[in-house]
């Protein structure tokens, strides 16, 4: 079986990908940790990197063409990305694949993305900041995919993280995977 879990930033998605991980023993590859670690290796901000991607389609090609693979070979892993459940439609006939959706308050995401960055920031700064990743992003999936970001029907399942904790996430994943 696959699981997907995708979500905005600040939502929960790693967090809970990684408790999934630990509790059902599953691979787990995350889109956002690979995006991370290309822009640190190339000295570039999330700001800065997402502006690169937006000129050049290969960045987010890797990363994308990996999650795909890694669908179609594996057979217990957990893809965690944006974009993870619409990569997922193109796993092989009969593989169970359980599309998540994580959402959250845009206020309670800058929050938790403060909390977990360290930022000394103002919220004002880092909710501007948000917003110009988010709307980076939503240009790119838009113009290279087609894809509405915004879109829920290919989600099997959308939970919002504002009223449960990563544990409780958690097993209500696993509940579903359970019965899909």
């Amino acid at each position: 079986m696959i699981l997907t879990i995708s979500g905005l930033p600040g939502t929960g998605t790693t967090t809970v990908s990684k408790i999934l991980q630990e509790r059902a023993d599953m691979d787990f590859i995350s889109s956002g940790e690979i995006f991370r670690s290309i822009a640190i290796d190339l000295g570039l901000s999330l700001d800065e990197f997402g502006k690169l991607a937006e000129k050049d389609i290969s960045y987010d090609r890797q990363i994308d063409e990996r999650q795909k693979e890694l669908s179609k070979t594996k057979d217990n892993l957990i893809m965690e990305g944006r974009l993870a459940g619409h990569m997922s439609l193109d796993a092989p006939p009969g593989k169970k694949v359980l599309r998540v959706l994580l959402k959250a308050p845009l206020d309670i995401r800058v929050r938790r993305i403060m909390q977990r960055e360290n930022s000394s920031s103002s919220f004002k700064f880092e909710l501007d900041k948000t917003k110009t990743r988010e709307e980076s992003e939503r240009i790119r999936y838009e113009t290279y995919y087609g894809i509405d970001i915004e879109d829920m029907s290919v989600y099997d399942l959308i939970i919002d993280s504002s009223k449960f904790d990563p544990e409780t996430i958690s097993d209500i994943i696993l509940k579903a995977k359970a019965c899909f």
